[in-house]
């Protein structure tokens, strides 16, 4: 539970329909005073992209399910053969300077461009000027994204006191035909794009596309919280797509709301952003030798574990024993569970899915010059990204890259650790500055 502080957030509640750019856009219109405006210009888009000979869009009002929710219609005739990413990137910021976007809103939108890219071009194994763009190149893309920029930064959803909540994002299942051939559902783009995010999603319920790359994109680069929030109720917006499906309502919603407490567990702070599940595993043995014990771990090296530790303890008969402790992500628990029980003949192991903050990590490799000879020495530097750039947390030479420098040369690995420091200023100064 988090109690958001006496601030305007947006929560997004995509449980019931998924996220597609369409539906992003036509739910924000509902939430500002000039929503014709922004529509009006947002025609303007085929100005500033070769090929378009017409764009038209309208925001209706439909009923679903009972609920009057807005849909947007668009109606598209170009031709977009040869469309390249620095076509679609040079177009996005032709508009975006043209109509004066803030500096933050800029950065949103090319973020996200930038992010439909790198993922086409990752799931096909080719370098960005290589690819060749097919959905992707349409003047909608361009359409959702500066709409949803526009609106977003409207609502201030940019400023450092705007914060954004999340629900779980259901993805789709089956398989879907596009120019690539049949894909299955979510696309390979969509996965691409959500790697490595902080969102919660899950496959299903039904049998279509639910979460695009775009709507994927949009979300991802927006950087929610994924919590179950206490808020006050400002204003409730209600979009839908192009599909209607009789199990499955497809109507997404949002909330701009406020806090009604003075508690707050997500104050402005950057490790929001690195929160992630895992699962400790922990079980007491104390009728196994230390040969099994150092088994285990050695086969534990291989699987999907993010760290094991042996704990010497006591047990109530005072007889001395070993707590085995695990960490691992969450859907592997069974897996090595199964393994613990095989390994050690436990008769019970203790789990509990809790939540830790893990920052980001690089490893970057340096020379370092030793009696006139040159070594590589990696080094693992830890970071948090927060708004005014890269935060270090540590920079620190790999062990066994001062090990092996250490064997060849005959220096004790102290004094290789001591040669590496001016390499460590170098890396801390470059970072600081990102």
């Amino acid at each position: 539970m988090c109690y958001l502080r006496n601030m305007k957030s947006l929560y997004i509640d995509a449980s019931n329909s998924g996220i597609s750019g369409d539906m992003f856009l036509a739910a924000l219109f509902e939430l500002i005073p000039n929503a014709s405006e922004i529509l009006k210009e947002l025609q303007k888009v085929k100005d500033f992209l070769a090929g378009v000979s017409k764009l038209e869009i309208e925001l209706e009002k439909i009923k679903r399910s009972g609920i009057l929710v807005n849909r947007l219609k668009i109606s598209i005739k170009e031709e977009k053969t040869n469309r390249t990413p620095k076509i679609l990137k040079d177009s996005l910021n032709a508009f975006l300077k043209e109509k004066k976007f803030s500096s933050l809103a800029t950065i949103y939108a090319n973020d996200v461009l930038d992010k439909l890219i790198k993922a086409e071009a990752d799931v096909h194994g080719k370098l960005i000027d290589q690819i060749h763009l097919h959905e992707l190149s349409s003047i909608d893309t361009l359409v959702d994204i500066l709409g949803v920029t526009k609106l977003l930064d409207t609502l201030g959803a940019f400023e450092t006191n705007f914060k954004i909540f999340c629900s779980k994002l259901p993805l789709g299942s089956g398989t879907i035909k596009s120019a690539h051939g049949t894909l299955p559902v979510p696309a390979p783009a969509t996965l691409k794009i959500l790697e490595n995010s902080n969102l919660y999603v899950q496959k299903g319920p039904i049998d279509s596309e639910l979460t695009t790359p775009t709507g994927a994109a949009l979300l991802v680069c927006l950087k929610p919280i994924n919590c179950d929030c206490t808020m006050k109720i400002n204003k409730v917006s209600y979009s839908t797509g192009k599909n209607e499906f009789k199990d499955f309502l497809n109507i997404f919603r949002l909330f701009l709301v406020e806090s009604e407490d003075s508690e707050s567990e997500t104050q402005e702070n950057a490790l929001l952003n690195y929160v992630e599940p895992i699962t400790m595993l922990e079980t007491d043995v104390d009728d196994v030798s230390g040969e099994l014990l150092g088994n285990l771990i050695n086969k534990f090296s291989k699987e999907n574990i993010l760290d094991v530790q042996i704990i010497p303890s006591i047990t109530k008969k005072n007889r001395p024993s070993q707590i085995v402790k695990i960490l691992c992500r969450p859907e592997y628990k069974y897996e090595i569970m199964e393994k613990i029980f095989d390994e050690l003949g436990t008769l019970g192991v203790r789990f509990n899915t809790i939540n830790r903050v893990c920052v980001d990590r690089k490893v970057e490799t340096r020379n370092i010059e030793i009696n006139g000879k040159n070594y590589d020495l990696k080094f693992k530097i830890s970071f948090v990204e927060t708004q005014k750039g890269k935060k270090i947390v540590n920079i620190k030479p790999e062990y066994e890259d001062l090990k092996r420098i250490s064997e060849n040369t005959g220096i004790p690995l102290k004094k290789i650790l001591w040669l590496s420091h001016n390499q460590i200023n170098q890396l801390y100064q470059e970072y600081k500055d990102i």
